[in-house]
């Protein structure tokens, strides 16, 4: 009766996952589908703590407790802005869980095994400890592949997630950086994996495992660390993909049908979106995960000219000349909180007939979807959020494209020099537009520091400052 509940919770709960997954492809349904995924996850909590081998009430009822207490406390402080980095420190704690569960895994597996050496009284087992008992040596052999896989990805996962937090936290340097020895130590340390997986496929030692755990820390460290600042945004969803791939493998090791479903998805839409997202930088998977585009290629070609400035008049005289405007956002609005002060400035200006539309590239900020998700919380209308490819033939005929923040993703030299360290990447050509105005805390290079020859174009003009100061100070001139 317990396995029949549990089972079809498990299956209800799934379902609710699915549904999750299906409605955040489109603004309109997410907030729909945050509410299944939420009914999911309450729904598979409550059938496994009442499900076989259900005990230690007190203690899990603490446990879930203390969780969603921080989480709460997480939920209502942490800015948009600080939310990539939350992400990837959600991920970390995804690996670390992987690698524990597979360790306790294993602890069992010799328990019972000594207990059946010693002819002991199987009866009082727990259920995980009673499904290794009734396993045969083959299926104990495929059990010893599946936690250590999941143990392998799961500490890829937790320090690469460590890393990605520091690097999008400002933490740790975002520069792509290795030690001496490079890809070689990377191959060094899979190497090691792959012989202390033999080993422990034929002895079922811990030192091998042991051996592995830390092989597998040092590669998420030093990958990640590989990795410039520029590719973060793929690197979260490579994370998020990892994790569920961790999750999957411990679904295997426990048996858990759930687990198994939900990591599996999880892993297979990071890795979609993964894919996504490097087709949309130009990039291959492989070589964005070996290295990325963190440093230059060769010689990069010189800019030339001179960024000048505009002030506040200037903006708004040529918006009230426009009939036409291209809105392009990135980070720097992010940071700067402006995204309600766009949105004003979208409803002004709409009302006075102009057509506004938004330019959305798919790495815009530091996580995928994060400039949808700021003008979704603004309230943009959805129906004026457009994609790059919906969009970027439409800028020669507009008369002004504002740039809020961005930088590398309206950087012309993508196509102009072949040794910029973001060559081929698709960008958004905003400097087809008749007038470009670009909202700037000031002349630095950005958090990947490749410059953007963008800020030096004859019809360019710098409007620095801070992105909600400046807006506020344009609306004070747009009635």
């Amino acid at each position: 009766m317990e396995f029949g509940f549990t089972t079809a919770a498990y299956v209800v709960a799934a379902v609710l996952f699915i549904l999750s997954l299906g409605g955040l492809s489109g603004q309109e349904s997410a907030k729909r589908a945050v509410w299944y995924g939420i009914a999911g996850m309450a729904l598979a909590v409550a059938a496994t703590l009442v499900g076989p081998g259900s005990g230690n009430w007190l203690l899990s009822i603490l446990l879930i407790a203390g969780g969603g207490a921080i989480g709460y406390q997480l939920a209502t402080k942490v800015q948009m802005t600080q939310m990539p980095e939350l992400v990837a420190a959600m991920h970390s704690l995804v690996g670390l869980a992987a690698v524990f569960v597979g360790f306790i895994a294993h602890f069992e597996m010799g328990r019972v095994a000594a207990l059946i050496a010693e002819n002991a009284d199987l009866k009082e087992l727990g259920t995980f400890a009673t499904l290794i008992a009734k396993k045969t040596s083959v299926e104990l052999a495929i059990l010893r592949v599946e936690l250590f896989l999941g143990i392998f990805i799961g500490a890829i996962t937790f320090t690469g997630s460590i890393i990605a937090y520091g690097k999008l936290a400002g933490k740790v340097d975002s520069a792509a950086k290795k030690l001496p020895g490079g890809h070689v130590l990377n191959i060094a340390a899979a190497a090691i994996s792959v012989i202390t997986l033999l080993m422990y496929s034929n002895t079922g030692a811990f030192f091998p495992l042991f051996i592995m755990t830390l092989a597998a820390l040092f590669i998420g460290y030093h990958l990640i660390m590989g990795i410039g600042g520029a590719d973060m945004p793929v690197v979260v969803s490579m994370l998020n993909s990892y994790s569920g791939w961790a999750a999957a493998a411990i679904g295997f090791s426990l048996g858990n049908d759930l687990l198994i479903v939900v990591g599996a998805l999880v892993g297979s839409s990071g890795a979609i979106l993964s894919y996504i997202m490097c087709k949309a930088m130009n990039r291959s998977f492989v070589s964005v995960i070996l290295g990325g585009f963190g440093g230059p290629q060769g010689e990069q070609m010189a800019v030339e000219g001179e960024q000048i400035a505009i002030d506040v008049d200037g903006v708004a005289g040529a918006l009230e000349e426009a009939d036409s405007v291209i809105i392009i956002p990135g980070y720097g609005m992010a940071v700067a909180q402006a995204q309600q002060n766009v949105a004003e400035l979208t409803r002004r200006l709409r009302a006075k007939g102009k057509t506004v539309r938004f330019a959305i590239h798919p790495v815009a900020g530091r996580l995928p979807g994060h400039m949808n998700v700021l003008l979704a919380e603004a309230k943009v209308p959805y129906d004026i959020v457009m994609e790059m490819d919906e969009i970027n033939d439409d800028f020669p005929t507009t008369d002004v494209a504002i740039v809020i923040g961005s930088n590398d993703i309206v950087n012309p030299a993508a196509q102009d020099d072949p040794n910029s360290p973001i060559a081929g990447m698709p960008v958004l050509e905003c400097w087809k537009a008749k007038q470009v105005f670009v909202s700037k805390r000031g002349q630095g290079t950005g958090y990947s520091g490749i410059e953007n020859p963008l800020f030096f174009k004859e019809n360019t003009r710098m409007f620095y400052g801070d992105a909600k100061a400046s807006l506020d100070a344009l609306l004070g001139k747009i009635d």
